[in-house]
């Protein structure tokens, strides 16, 4: 029988608080010892429970470098047996945006400047009773250029947090009440823009807004989306960010699935360019084959390795396991080059379909 994921976490961080009991009774130091990061920057985050007072092991560290150069890959990793995660700052990162999630805990934002050559240490508090805030994620781009809008002001009406956008556009919102709201974005040069937003309790909502120039008469373009939970927890967004951007994998939401209405969920992966299915007279019998392995292209395709939820199950059919109305995201990874860390091993070298159940 499948244990429901709030359950599974309680029982998780029932387990990690003694654990950790266990840890600062036998005298844990939990200021560790400062990596060499060869002159640069070292930030040290460490989770906390609401308390303060007992550190989270296992808890996930989301991070951005929000005052770089370049655009870089945020940082999506688990705080070690004493809560801690010790990072070394890109040399041109100036500012960090951190926040920790533990189950369906969350703890606020915080802004930590980098200096070069110093140790700055972020402290987060997990909120561990019912969350009732959300967070807005987003863009902000030209609506005529598709360029992206740096130094757009954005904030929820009523609230006295204003979010500026980075040099790709980006913006976060974090700690935002449950319920609607009118949310405002301004520039100069831009026709100013209200939208309402609707925020759900523990639920990240991306906004992708379209800014229009003054004075060119045309409505903004404004699109939402709330974030699945899990996919966010388990860092599918942050994947499918970054893998559309440099070509580095094909992502399926739920919401592709259910346009789609695929009768299978294999069928659907099976339409992606090199990849096919082969079956026999029963379900359990197909194989997902791709044209493409590891040494280049394989006569008759060679079989694809299947995850799901994070566990790999092997090469063979997912249909048996799972039905598409089930499926809250699939990533389709066709081979190494491509191959986050997470989803390697010896039988990853045909590619990888990783799916995540709702």
């Amino acid at each position: 029988m499948r244990r429901s994921s709030s359950c599974f976490d309680f029982l998780r961080f029932v387990r990690t608080v003694g654990a950790v009991a266990a840890l600062v009774a036998g005298g844990a130091d939990l200021a560790g010892q400062e990596p060499d990061c060869g002159g640069r920057g070292v930030l040290r985050v460490v989770v906390f429970d609401q308390s303060g007072s007992v550190p989270i092991p296992g808890a996930t560290v989301v991070l951005r470098w929000t005052d770089a150069e370049s655009a870089r890959r945020p940082v999506r990793e688990d705080a070690g047996s004493d809560g801690q995660l010790v990072l070394c700052a890109p040399r041109d990162a100036r500012q960090a945006t951190v926040w920790a999630e533990f189950g369906d805990a969350s703890s606020d934002e915080a802004v930590i400047p980098i200096v070069v050559g110093t140790s700055r240490e972020a402290r987060l508090l997990l909120h561990m009773g019912q969350v009732r805030t959300g967070r807005l994620i987003g863009e902000v781009r030209d609506a005529l250029t598709e360029n992206p809008v740096a130094a757009a002001a954005v904030s929820v009406q009523g609230r006295t947090e204003v979010a500026e956008t980075n040099r790709m556009g980006r913006f976060i919102l974090s700690g935002v009440p449950v319920g609607v709201h009118e949310l405002s974005v301004r520039h100069l040069g831009y026709a100013p823009l209200a939208h309402e937003v609707t925020v759900s309790r523990g639920i990240t909502t991306e906004v992708d807004i379209g800014l229009v120039p003054e004075p060119v008469e045309m409505a903004p373009i404004v699109a939402t989306a709330p974030r699945s939970r899990r996919l966010e927890v388990k860092g599918f967004y942050e994947r499918k960010y970054w893998g559309e951007l440099v070509s580095g994998g094909t992502f399926h939401t739920a919401a592709d699935i259910e346009r789609r209405r695929p009768v299978l969920i294999s069928h659907m992966i099976a339409d992606e360019m090199g990849i096919r299915l082969e079956c026999g007279l029963r379900v359990s019998s197909c194989r997902i084959l791709n044209g493409r392995g590891a040494s280049g292209f394989v006569p008759g395709g060679c079989e694809m390795s299947i995850w799901v939820d994070g566990v790999n199950i092997g090469r063979g059919s997912p249909d048996t396991v799972v039905r598409p109305v089930e499926i809250a995201g699939v990533e389709i990874y066709r081979g190494p080059a491509s191959l986050p860390a997470e989803f390697g091993g010896s039988d990853s070298g045909c590619g990888v379909i990783a799916i995540w159940t709702k």
